[in-house]
């Protein structure tokens, strides 16, 4: 793993959000609840410690009462040329779902194409690639 890596803080919906960004990107994900750490800070089925690992790499946790959850602003997540244009058209288009696009995903005035899209869980995304193709015209 190359860094760095966000580590998320979610308001309750770690599980969730983590089975989410498995289900766009792939990899392999752990979760760990609170009781599995010993932790007596929140409820025991709170995510203590979870990650995603492979193309796109994620730390997560459930916030505790002292703890800020997640807020994105002035913050992306950039996925530019990460990997093949057809993948981050996919991931693209999965992150879109329940959430809002920004600017969709299209070929840009200086020949590269990209877009921005806040996911359901309020994470801010720029993906794109050098180059445009045909199956976005």
């Amino acid at each position: 793993m190359t860094g760095p890596v966000p580590y998320i803080l979610f308001p309750g919906t770690a599980r969730t959000a983590l089975e989410f960004y498995h289900a766009v990107f792939g990899g392999s994900i752990e979760m760990y609840s609170l009781k599995d750490l010993s932790r007596t800070d929140g409820p025991q089925e709170n995510i203590g410690h979870g990650q995603l690992t492979g193309e796109v790499n994620l730390f997560a946790a459930d916030a505790s009462d002292t703890d800020t959850t997640v807020k994105t602003e002035g913050l992306m997540m950039a996925l530019l040329g990460t990997t093949t244009p057809a993948t981050l058209r996919e991931w693209f288009a999965k992150l879109s779902e329940g959430g809002t696009v920004i600017d969709p995903l299209t070929a840009k005035p200086w020949g590269d194409t990209d877009g921005q899209v806040v996911d359901c869980y309020g994470l801010h995304w720029l993906i794109g690639y050098q180059g445009t193709d045909s199956a976005m015209s």
